[in-house]
């Protein structure tokens, strides 16, 4: 008795190798730090001291981290073709990124980079992730020391997104829900990072939710709860249904489409050239 055909293997712009995976877990460690230390601190330690300074240290830092990293990734195979569909993409979540600024968090470009994420892989969704948040911020002026941080996590909500389980064999309503609960989570995951990016230069400015060096730890995590719940919780509410709706109305035509791009793109095959008649020819 012979099963069925075996799935076909989901091409991947990216292949992480050793040392993308090395530099991503660098990069990665930089940015918990960066984005946690207000916890992981005691209030005695003299980084609490410069509580003003210190998420400058950590964007400057983090940028240079990111920058090695993108070389990296770079250097392990990312081909012209890659490059090619990186910037359509980055240029088209960009661009809708300012469609819902300013109305209860309906972000469309987190459901183009969710599906980017799951077809593409994890290495270039973190590129993808990366370089469109990065773009948005100079088309919307969002530029600032957020911005590394805002562009670390959104690489990690699209890489996640090529991390999810059975990219092979999952298919049709069953892909749907699963990106549909990942992109769920991973919206309200996005909106507490960038908010810790952001709580920290609150210092002073609401007692009852800003950050204080002098505080304990449990205090400054109530502050924070706080803070989540009275700025953020309703757009990143926003965020999470918009992507949710998005994703199972139109993830399986879209699905569909950037598959059927990376088997025509051919990723993966290597380009030769064969001789014939005095023309070498690309195969």
């Amino acid at each position: 008795m012979t099963g069925g055909p075996a799935p076909q293997r989901q091409a991947r712009a990216v292949r992480l190798g050793p040392r993308s995976v090395a530099a991503l877990v660098l990069v990665s460690a930089v940015g918990v730090a960066g984005l946690g230390w207000p916890f992981l601190a005691p209030p005695e330690a003299s980084m609490n001291a410069h509580s003003a300074d210190a998420p400058w240290l950590f964007a400057g830092l983090l940028v240079l981290m990111v920058a090695v990293l993108a070389a990296t990734i770079s250097e392990s195979g990312l081909g012209p073709k890659a490059v090619a569909m990186l910037g359509v993409l980055a240029a088209t979540g960009a661009a809708l990124r300012p469609i819902g600024a300013g109305t209860a968090g309906l972000e469309p470009m987190f459901f183009l980079l969710l599906l980017s994420g799951r077809v593409l892989g994890p290495g270039f969704g973190f590129v993808l992730g990366s370089l469109t948040m990065f773009a948005s911020a100079l088309l919307t002026g969002g530029v600032g020391p957020w911005m590394p941080f805002q562009m670390l996590s959104m690489g990690w909500f699209t890489m996640g997104a090529g991390l999810l389980p059975f990219p092979d064999r999952l298919r049709g309503r069953g892909e749907l829900l699963l990106l549909a609960g990942y992109g769920f989570l991973g919206a309200f995951a996005y909106g507490t990072a960038t908010n810790l990016a952001g709580w920290t230069f609150m210092d002073g400015l609401a007692s009852n939710i800003s950050f204080d060096a002098e505080a304990s730890v449990g205090t400054n995590l109530a502050h924070f709860l706080t803070y989540c719940l009275l700025t953020s919780l309703g757009w990143d509410g926003g965020r999470a249904a918009l992507t949710v709706v998005l994703t199972l109305a139109l993830g399986t035509p879209l699905l569909k489409a950037l598959r059927r791009a990376t088997r025509r793109a051919a990723f993966e095959t290597p380009v030769t050239f064969e001789k014939g008649d005095g023309v070498s020819r690309p195969t």
